[in-house]
C-alpha cells in the first residue's frame, strides 16, 4: 500500500540540459534562482551545475513530520554527479535509499561516487539499494556493420557492497520508506507501437554471445502519491514505453489520478518514429504536468509543447527543482 504524502520536492541532479533563463510555472525552480535562494554571491562558471547525458533526481517526500530521501540514478559519471551535488548543496547525507531504474551507465555511471558521498555524511550506514536482477548483465549496442559495442556494465552487486550498498534485488513491486515511495515490478510490454530499444543486446558475461535485449525488462518506474493532487511516476528513460509505464501506473494504484510523470521518455533516435502515437496516447491520461528530459529529444519535447501547452509540459534540467 503506498500512503499519500503531503509533499514532494525532486531536484534534479544530472541531466542532459542546463536552463537556468527561460520562464517557468510555479512548481518549478531554475538553477539560477536555486542558487540565489541558497545565497550565491556572484554568479560565475564555477557556481553552476554540469549537463550530461544521463540523469539523477534527489526526491523527497514529506508527511506530517516525517521526510524520506531516496536517491533516483547517477548519471554517467562521478565527478559529474560529485560537482553538481555539491554546486547544488544537495543534503547527500539525508539519502536513506537509492533506487538504479535500469541497468545503463547513464545512470548508474555515478553510483558508486554516490554512494561513497552519502556515507561520508551519514556516519557510515549501509544504504539499501533496489535493483532488478537482470540489470547486471552486460550490455550493448548493435552497430550497422554488425558488431555490437559494449556498453560500460553499471556497478555489480560485490562492488556495491564494497561501497556500503545493502542490494536489494527483485522483480516484484515494492514500497519503501513507511510506504512513501513504491519501487514497480517489471512494467507489461502491452501497447503496440511501443517495442522498446531496436539494436540493443546483452549478454551474461563477456564469454558469452550477444542476444536481441530491445525490451530491457530490468527497467521499473517509481512512484509518489502526493495527497490531493494524485500520482508522481518517475520514469528514467521509459524505455518500455511512457504509454505502457502510465498503465502500469494507472493498474497498480487504480482510483488515483496521475498528476506527473517525469524523466527521460526515449522518443529520440530510432525511437522517433512513434512520437505522434505517444503524443497521442498521453492526451489519455489527464496529465497535469508532464516534466520530460534526459533522452526525450528535442523533436518530442516540440511535439508534447504543441499539444499540450507550457503549461502541462517543462522540460527537465540539471539543477531545476520541482515541487509538488
Amino acid at each position: 500500500m503506498l500512503t499519500p504524502v503531503d509533499s514532494l520536492e525532486v531536484q534534479i541532479l544530472v541531466d542532459n540540459a542546463t536552463d537556468s533563463l527561460s520562464s517557468g510555472p510555479q512548481h518549478v525552480t531554475t538553477e539560477f534562482t536555486y542558487l540565489w535562494q541558497k545565497g550565491m554571491t556572484l554568479l560565475a562558471g564555477s557556481c553552476l551545475c554540469c549537463a550530461a547525458h544521463g540523469l539523477s533526481c534527489l526526491i523527497t517526500a514529506r508527511r506530517g513530520e516525517t521526510s524520506h530521501t531516496l536517491l533516483f540514478d547517477t548519471g554517467p559519471d562521478a565527478d559529474v554527479f560529485e560537482i553538481n551535488a555539491t554546486r547544488l548543496g544537495a543534503d547527500l547525507g539525508s539519502v536513506e535509499s537509492v533506487m538504479l531504474s535500469h541497468g545503463h551507465w547513464d545512470h548508474g555511471g555515478g553510483m558508486l561516487r554516490a554512494l561513497d558521498l552519502i556515507r561520508a555524511r551519514n556516519g557510515g550506514r549501509e544504504i539499501p539499494y533496489y535493483a532488478h536482477p537482470g540489470m547486471f548483465n552486460q550490455r550493448g549496442r548493435r552497430l550497422p556493420d554488425g558488431t555490437v559495442l559494449p556498453m560500460e556494465d553499471v556497478p555489480g552487486p560485490a562492488t556495491l557492497a564494497r561501497h556500503g550498498a545493502r542490494v536489494v534485488a527483485s522483480r516484484e513491486p515494492q514500497t519503501v520508506l513507511d510506504r512513501m515511495f513504491h519501487i514497480s515490478g517489471e512494467i507489461p510490454r502491452v501497447t503496440p507501437f511501443e517495442t522498446g530499444l531496436p539494436n540493443h543486446f546483452a549478454r551474461a558475461g563477456a564469454t558469452q554471445e550477444w542476444t536481441a535485449d530491445p525490451l530491457l525488462i530490468d527497467e521499473r518506474w517509481l512512484g509518489v502519491n502526493v495527497a490531493g493532487k494524485g500520482l508522481v511516476v518517475f520514469t528514467a528513460c521509459s524505455h518500455a514505453g511512457v504509454v505502457n509505464v502510465l498503465k502500469h501506473a494507472q493498474a497498480a494504484f487504480p482510483g488515483v489520478p496521475l498528476h506527473t510523470v517525469m524523466g527521460g521518455l526515449h522518443l529520440s533516435g530510432p525511437t522517433e518514429a512513434i512520437i505522434p502515437d505517444t503524443v497521442t496516447a498521453l492526451g489519455g491520461f489527464g496529465l497535469t504536468h508532464i516534466a520530460a528530459g534526459h533522452c526525450t529529444g528535442w523533436r518530442a519535447m516540440a511535439a508534447l509543447v504543441n499539444r499540450f501547452g507550457d503549461k502541462v509540459m517543462t522540460p527537465t534540467a540539471v539543477g531545476k527543482r520541482f515541487s509538488f
